[in-house]
C-alpha cells in the first residue's frame, strides 16, 4: 500500500513598514530594549482604537498581484480571539472570510509542479516569550516582550499541492526572493521575519476513491533545511503509524532541531474554536481606494523575468544567472558593472575585423564576453567572499570591478600564475577596503599597463612611421617583422603595453 503525501504551507512574514499594523508604534521588533516601541493601541488599553497601516495593505497588494492572483473587491478584518501571554488584547485582529487575496498559482522552477494559492491576508503579530530559566528571576519565568506585538504581518496559504520537503523548499525560497525583489520584507527567518508552517497528510487510493488523510500541523520551522527535515520526518512518521494500523491523531506538532524529530504540542484547533467575528472598530472597506493600476505599474521586473532576460542580454547560463538573480542588490550590481565593461571594451571595438587579427581580439564579441566572464566570477566568487568575512558591503562600485575585469584580461597581471592571482587578489582586496580604482593601484604597485587604445593607437602609428622596412617585410608575408614592430612599441611604452593589444592594433593598421 502506497501513501500518497499531500502538504500545504502557512507562511508568516513581517511586513517592512515604518509604523506597526494598527498603531503609530515604530516597527523594530529587533529593538535591544524590551517594550519600547509599544502604545495603549498595542498593547490593548480598553477604549483606545485601531487604524489601518495603508502601507501595509500596499505590501499585501503588490504581493499579490506580482503571484498573479486576484485582489478582493472589497475586505475586512476580524477578531481572531484566544487567550495566550504574548496576546495583549486577548484577542488578535486578522481576516477570515474575506481575505485581502486570492487564487494564483506558481510554478515550481525545478519540478515543474504547479502550486496553487489559497489566500494570503493580513493581521498583527503578538509578543515574544522570554523564558528564564537561569534563575535571575529568583524563579523559572517567562516574560513578556511587547515590541513585537502589533508588528504587520501577513499570511500565505496554500493549498496542500507539495509532495515533499524538497518541493516545500522551493516554494519557500521563490517567495522569500520574492518578497526582497518587492522590498515589502526582508524575509530573514533567523530573524523570525518569515516563518514557515507545514500542515502535511498522508492519502491513498482506496478501490479508485481518494481517501484524504489526517492533518497534522508542523511549527518552529525557522530555517528551509528545517522546513525539509521537519516534513520528510512527519511522511516517514505517519507512514509508520499508518502501516501499523495505528491512527494519525489530529495535532500541532513542533520541530526539535537538534533532535531532529516532530514532538506533539496540542491538539489542533478548528476555525469555530476562535470564535471569529468582523472586528467592530474598523470597518469594511474597498480596495480600488489603494489605485491597484498605479501599484501593479510600480512593481519591479521580478526574480524570473530578470533571471530569463540575464540568460538572453548577457549570454550566461542559467547557473550563471541564478546566481545573480538570487539578491536584488547583487543583480543591480551586475547590470551596472556590464554597462560600464560595455563602455571600457567600446574603446577597443574597431581593433578586431578579419581573420588577421590576434586571438583575442578577433571580434568584439569574444572580448566582451572574456571580461564578462571575468567580471562575473570575481563578483559571485570573490566580491561576494569578501562581503560575507567583513560581514558589509565594501566600497567597491560597478564601474570600478568592471574596470579590474578589463585591465585583468589585457594582461595587467597574470593570473595563470600562483603569483598573478595572490597580486589580484591583494589589488580587489585594497579595492574592497578603500574604494581606489584599480588603475591607480595597479599604479602604486608598478605594474602599470597602458589601457588608453588612443594612446596605443598613437604610438603604434609612430613606430610604423619610424620603420619603413620593417612594414615592408611584413606586407611581403614576413609575419615574423610584427614582432620586431611590437617590440619597439613596448620600448617606447616602457613596457607598459599589452603585447596582445598591439598585435591587434599593429595587424589592423598594416591590412587597410
Amino acid at each position: 500500500m502506497k501513501y500518497i503525501p499531500t502538504i500545504g504551507l502557512e507562511v508568516h512574514v513581517e511586513l517592512k513598514t515604518r509604523t506597526k499594523m494598527f498603531c503609530d508604534s515604530l516597527n523594530d521588533p529587533e529593538e535591544k530594549y524590551p517594550n519600547q516601541n509599544v502604545c495603549p493601541v498595542c498593547l490593548g488599553h480598553p477604549g483606545t482604537l485601531p487604524t489601518i497601516n495603508q502601507r501595509a495593505v500596499e505590501a499585501v497588494i503588490k504581493v499579490g498581484l506580482a503571484m498573479g492572483a486576484t485582489i478582493a473587491a472589497a475586505t475586512k478584518f476580524d477578531r481572531k480571539n484566544y487567550f495566550y501571554p504574548d496576546l495583549p488584547k486577548g484577542y488578535q485582529i486578522s481576516q477570515y472570510d474575506q481575505p485581502l487575496v486570492s487564487g494564483g498559482t506558481v510554478e515550481l522552477a525545478k519540478t515543474k509542479v504547479k502550486i496553487r494559492l489559497r489566500r494570503i491576508h493580513l493581521e498583527e503579530d503578538t509578543g515574544r516569550l522570554l523564558h528564564d530559566t537561569t534563575g535571575e528571576t529568583k524563579n523559572e519565568a517567562s516574560l513578556v516582550d511587547f515590541n513585537r506585538a502589533g508588528v504587520p504581518l501577513m499570511e500565505l496559504v496554500t493549498e496542500p499541492d507539495f509532495k515533499s520537503g524538497e518541493e516545500a523548499v522551493e516554494f519557500g525560497k521563490y517567495l522569500q526572493q520574492l518578497l526582497r525583489y518587492l522590498e515589502v520584507s526582508d524575509a530573514d527567518m533567523e530573524k523570525g521575519q518569515m516563518r514557515v508552517e507545514a500542515n502535511v497528510s498522508l492519502g491513498e487510493w482506496v478501490r479508485g476513491n481518494w481517501k484524504q488523510g489526517t492533518k497534522v500541523e508542523v511549527k518552529n520551522l525557522n530555517s528551509f533545511k528545517s522546513v525539509k527535515e521537519a516534513i520528510d520526518y512527519e511522511i516517514k512518521r505517519q507512514e509508520e503509524v499508518l502501516s501499523s494500523r495505528g491512527k494519525v491523531t489530529q495535532e500541532t506538532r513542533g520541530w526539535n532541531d537538534a533532535k531532529r524529530i516532530t514532538f506533539s504540542q496540542r491538539s489542533k484547533e478548528e476555525a469555530h474554536d476562535y470564535r471569529y467575528f468582523p472586528e467592530p472598530d474598523l470597518p469594511p472597506f474597498e480596495t480600488k481606494v489603494f489605485n491597484l493600476e498605479e501599484l501593479k505599474n510600480s512593481l519591479p521586473e521580478l526574480p524570473r523575468e530578470k533571471r530569463a532576460r540575464f540568460v538572453k542580454e548577457f549570454h550566461l547560463t542559467e547557473e550563471q544567472a541564478d546566481a545573480l538573480v538570487g539578491g536584488k542588490a547583487v543583480a543591480e550590481f551586475f547590470e551596472e558593472m556590464d554597462s560600464e565593461i560595455r563602455k571600457f571594451c567600446d574603446e577597443v571595438v574597431d581593433v578586431p575585423g578579419n581573420e588577421h587579427h590576434g586571438k583575442k581580439f578577433r571580434e568584439i564579441k569574444n572580448f566582451l564576453s572574456n571580461v564578462r566572464d571575468r567580471a562575473f566570477k570575481f563578483l559571485v566568487n570573490e566580491l561576494q567572499g569578501l562581503r560575507n568575512q567583513a560581514g558589509e558591503e565594501g566600497k567597491i562600485t560597478p564601474e570600478h570591478l568592471a574596470h579590474f575585469s578589463f585591465l585583468i584580461e589585457i594582461g595587467a597581471v597574470d593570473d595563470s600564475k600562483e603569483t598573478g592571482r595572490q597580486k589580484r587578489q591583494d589589488i580587489l582586496l585594497r579595492m574592497f577596503k578603500t574604494g581606489e580604482d584599480p588603475e591607480d593601484i595597479f599604479n602604486a604597485k608598478g605594474i602599470y599597463i597602458i589601457s588608453d587604445i588612443v594612446e596605443l593607437k598613437r604610438m603604434v602609428r609612430e613606430v610604423i612611421a619610424e620603420n619603413p622596412q620593417a612594414v615592408a617585410d611584413y606586407k611581403k608575408g614576413k609575419t615574423a617583422s610584427i614582432q620586431f614592430l611590437i617590440g619597439k612599441a613596448m620600448g617606447k611604452l616602457r613596457g607598459r603595453g599589452n603585447p596582445e593589444t598591439l598585435r591587434a592594433i599593429f595587424e589592423k593598421l598594416l591590412t587597410k
